[in-house]
């Protein structure tokens, strides 16, 4: 298994903070600014970006404005089939109204999928997860 991670990133309330890690690759950026969703209240919509230079996963969420809201997105991957499903990279924001979380880049050989949860922050029990299939 061969993996490679470029960053944890988390943002809450807007404030984005970036803790580096060992053999990076530059985080994704503006490529990603839009992802063709359907507006489904408190329900993630994901997508994903791979390429030669590995897979982006992005997350969003439409809320209502004085919601606080959470998103959190994960690159995860398989090394053989039938082993298990370990999460590689993931991002998380909180904030008012409709949020979106982009992971860091991942470069892997492995199976990947992205998964998200999001929703209500402060009630779980109405937080939706879902996820792509492998690819």
């Amino acid at each position: 298994m061969r993996t490679r991670i470029a960053a944890v990133m988390v943002t809450v309330a807007g404030i984005t903070g970036l803790a580096a890690a060992p053999a990076m690759a530059a985080p994704a950026t503006s490529e990603l600014d839009t992802v063709a969703c359907a507006t489904v209240l408190n329900h993630p919509c994901i997508s994903h970006q791979a390429d030669g230079e590995g897979v982006v996963g992005v997350a969003q969420v439409t809320a209502d404005p004085g919601q606080l809201t959470v998103v959190r997105v994960e690159v995860r991957t398989q090394a053989a089939w039938g082993s298990p499903w370990q999460t590689t990279a993931s991002a998380t924001t909180l904030r008012l109204g409709s949020a979106k979380a982009v992971t860091p880049r991942v470069v892997t050989t492995d199976l990947r999928m992205i998964c998200a949860t999001a929703g209500p922050a402060l009630d779980a029990a109405k937080q939706v997860t879902t996820c792509t299939n492998p690819f």
